[in-house]
């Protein structure tokens, strides 16, 4: 559209309501542009104005007119129906979209060329540096877990850094932007920050060096007295209630509230932060922690819920804060639990207690870690007959708030899979040589500076076995579930995989499960130049993480013929009918072991402090209205559904399978 200059009549009724500009030729306006709802306006520089046609209606049914009052303006492009009213001191270097409302702020303004957060260097997992991440718009926990984790590949690091470096380069700006449908009120300074459309910024106190990627599908929310420096936050998420933010990647549909710190820290999918502080955390997907006394710090987390008070410590008072520690995904620790870094906890565990000695429990999955005078005692495989384990499992796809079509994080939810199980392998085999070394009926066992007691080492053993079973019988019935089965040919056919990809070593990069010699070769490529632009690495991960069941097929199938004893050549119906039988077996008694889990929530310890002026009778029935009855229970009702399906399955794929006995 070509922009015109004001007319004499509309300059003469701009400086009638009080309005005055350095050079009313540097103004340009849209060709239906009407003077009338500007009032007590300055400005300077190059201004292009739109249409002022349209009204607000504002929350409690207060109408205002879109239009300019009180406002300093200087080398800024507004589009159409914008309201700008009551700006402290002035706005400057800004493009602002279309039914715009900024009301009430301190200033607004862009201060020489800058990248709105992207090339930031996040001083993640170590304080004092030598694991930084760049942050860009798009980063991804994969990406993010690459540039942390893998130092040893010099080479990759600096094509990593280039690439990041030419994208930040590319969103340099002496322009600030504020997209469409965007509200800013009530707002102290913001400098250097580039909002997107559909943002939401009430009461924050200061904003500087950033990006809010807001948009129609997933608007972003800054609350009241947010302060944010070098940043950049991304759709669906909410950061509000005093929340400061120093050096932060918060990624899609996370919350961060109530006061919480945080700085040098990365926040992927679904994050949660409220009260406590964060310092060099590598938050991945479904990193919760709600307690004023929490602090995650030189940590990874994933799928974590933090206890009230837990810590841990990445300083011993040498060298520094050098140490760093990994939780393994769907950790979990108890109120005051502590945990001496460098240590590595194994996938679904427990921390409960302070743990004092540095441990890597990483090849026992499943495990409860518990404080007993002052040591660590290890109870393997224990979480997998636990019901939150298996509440957590279901909840967490539930719990996905994302709406932007653009998910950025590839999340695999699966609780068994080639990350984990691979894990249990090496348990059942370190377990063994425990026994083989100490004796079989020793009372208790010594690994990785933990204790554990015989009995829950025979249990885990027998723990990972069900699991195994499990896993290894769910994915033969999928992979033979369209499969007519009238003879063993047509069997083997079907049990064929389709690719070698995903043989050996699988890992857990961020929230996505894919084999090592996938990340190896994207490694590869990014060294050899093959891959050039960081968009390429996002979508090789897209890619992989859409193929997930064809190449865990290819896992899968060649543990099953180690851990049977079979072969493609030689494996029979009759074979498949006993692996079958096995994995039935093992996924009832499972479940059993969570039905009975559950009804310890039900038990009659459980109803204290309920009925409290009443009798046992009334503390029943003031239990019942509260926490409902245990057969009615939705979570209970979904583990009885589960035996009844499983066990139909097994009987009809049994059956099935019959035929070409």
């Amino acid at each position: 559209m070509k922009y015109r200059n004001l007319s004499t009549l509309e300059i003469e009724t701009l400086e009638a309501q009080g309005c005055k500009a350095d050079c009313w030729e540097n103004i340009k306006v849209h060709p239906l542009f009407t003077p009338d709802y500007i009032n007590n306006t300055t400005f300077s520089g190059k201004i292009k104005l739109g249409l002022f046609e349209e009204e607000f209606v504002l929350p409690g049914g207060l109408k205002k007119h879109s239009g300019l009052n009180g406002v300093c303006l200087h080398n800024c492009e507004l589009g159409d129906n914008v309201l700008i009213e009551h700006v402290q001191n002035y706005i400057a270097n800004y493009r602002i979209g279309s039914k715009v409302r900024i009301q009430n702020i301190h200033h607004l303004y862009v201060d020489e060329k800058s990248t709105f957060g992207n090339g930031v260097e996040v001083s993640v997992l170590n304080e004092t540096g030598g694991r930084e991440v760049m942050m860009y718009d798009n980063l991804t926990a994969h990406v993010a877990y690459i540039l942390s984790f893998y130092r040893h590949r010099p080479v990759l690091i600096k094509k990593l850094q280039e690439m990041i470096i030419d994208y930040s380069e590319q969103q340099a700006s002496i322009m600030g932007t504020v997209g469409n449908n965007v509200v800013i009120v009530n707002t102290g300074a913001v400098k250097n920050v580039r909002i997107g459309d559909f943002a939401a910024i009430e009461g924050a106190r200061y904003l500087e060096n950033g990006s809010i990627n807001s948009n129609e599908y997933d608007p972003v929310h800054i609350g009241y007295s947010v302060i944010a420096n070098d940043f950049i936050i991304c759709s669906g998420s909410k950061v509000e209630d005093g929340t400061m933010l120093t050096r932060c990647f918060v990624g899609q549909a996370c919350q961060l509230g109530h006061t919480y710190s945080a700085s040098d820290s990365l926040f992927f999918s679904n994050c949660q932060g409220e009260n406590g502080e964060a310092c060099s955390l590598f938050a991945g997907p479904y990193t919760v922690t709600h307690h004023k006394s929490t602090l995650l710090i030189a940590g990874m987390f994933s799928f974590m819920n933090a206890g009230s008070g837990s810590n841990q410590s990445n300083h011993m008072y040498k060298l520094g804060p050098i140490h760093q520690g990994i939780v393994e995904r769907g950790g979990k620790t108890t109120s005051n639990s502590y945990i001496l870094w460098p240590s590595r906890i194994g996938a679904f565990s427990l921390i409960m207690g302070r743990h004092n000695h540095n441990s890597d429990t990483s090849d026992m999955p499943f495990s409860y870690l518990i404080e007993d005078n002052n040591e660590t005692v290890l109870v393997p495989g224990i979480n997998l007959r636990s019901v939150g384990t298996i509440r957590d499992a279901q909840k967490f796809p539930k719990r996905d708030r994302r709406k932007d079509p653009n998910k950025l994080d590839q999340i695999n939810f699966n609780l068994l899979s080639p990350y984990t199980v691979q894990k249990m392998f090496k348990a059942v085999d370190i377990l063994k040589g425990l026994q083989k070394t100490c004796g079989e009926v020793s009372s208790l066992y010594t690994y990785q500076n933990c204790q554990i007691k015989g009995i829950s080492l025979r249990r885990g053993l027998k723990l990972y076995d069900m699991a195994i079973n499990k896993f290894l019988g769910n994915s033969i019935i999928s992979r033979l579930s369209n499969c007519p089965c009238r003879n063993d040919e047509e069997i083997r056919a079907c049990l064929k995989p389709n690719t070698d990809v995903g043989l050996k070593e699988w890992s857990d990069i961020g929230g996505v499960l894919v084999p090592r010699s996938e990340i190896d070769r994207l490694i590869d490529d990014i060294e050899a130049g093959v891959i050039t632009r960081i968009e390429e690495i996002s979508d090789r991960f897209r890619v992989l993480h859409e193929n997930y069941y064809t190449i865990e097929w290819t896992w899968a199938w060649e543990k099953i013929q180690e851990y049977y004893g079979l072969s493609l050549d030689t494996i029979t119906a009759k074979d498949v009918i006993d692996i079958v039988n096995r994995w039935r077996k093992a996924v009832i008694e499972l479940d059993e072991m969570i039905y009975e889990g559950a009804k310890k929530e039900f038990s009659l310890s459980s109803r204290t402090g309920f009925g409290v002026d009443g009798d046992r009778h009334q503390q029943k029935e003031d239990f019942e209205q509260v926490r409902g009855i245990f057969e009615e229970n939705a979570f209970v009702q979904i583990v009885l559904k589960h035996i009844e399906t499983k066990t139909k399955l097994g009987e009809d794929m049994i059956s099935k399978l019959s035929k070409a006995v």
